[in-house]
């Protein structure tokens, strides 16, 4: 039996991670911040697809978009392109151990991230930093705990109900 997250659970985590996106950071450090939205939207799509899909992952990425004040729909654009692969290989990353999994994240992330400095690119951006290329590396060695971080609390939530 699959049982839908709490919605506390899931709509204040994205909200919490799109409050992450926007809080404050020393300059070196803010451009290496893991991008904590697509891990919460790829985890969610793994765990729980009845609830969390294509259409959460644009409106997650609409509103980070306008809480940061980035280009309308590039975090969106990102967090579809993220979602959408997650959900295609969604079956193999259930089995794969966690450190693979991790993995396959870090992949997921840099693919994010080159499609991140493509769009900055082509609006005249320019190039990000290289400081920038370590959030993929972040967010694939924060992955493992905000796996079982999440899993333990589904579970505390539902011995409750």
């Amino acid at each position: 039996m699959i049982r839908a997250p709490t919605p506390w659970l899931l709509y204040g985590g994205l909200l919490v991670s799109v409050l992450f996106t926007v809080f404050p950071l020393p300059t070196g450090v803010s451009e290496a911040r893991p991008y904590l939205l697509a891990l919460l939207i790829a985890y969610w799509i793994m765990e729980a697809p009845q609830s969390v899909g294509l259409g959460t992952a644009f409106v997650a990425g609409l509103v980070a978009d306008l809480v940061t004040a980035s280009p309308l729909g590039e975090q969106a654009l990102r967090l579809v392109v993220v979602a959408f692969l997650v959900q295609r290989f969604r079956a193999r990353l259930r089995f794969f151990p966690l450190w693979q999994q991790a993995l396959a994240i870090g992949l997921l992330l840099l693919n994010d991230r080159i499609i991140a400095a493509l769009i900055n690119a082509v609006i005249g951006g320019g190039w990000p930093t290289w400081s920038s290329w370590l959030s993929p590396a972040l967010g694939m060695m924060l992955w493992p705990w905000l796996f079982v971080l999440l899993d333990l609390a589904r579970l505390r939530a539902r011995e409750r109900n």
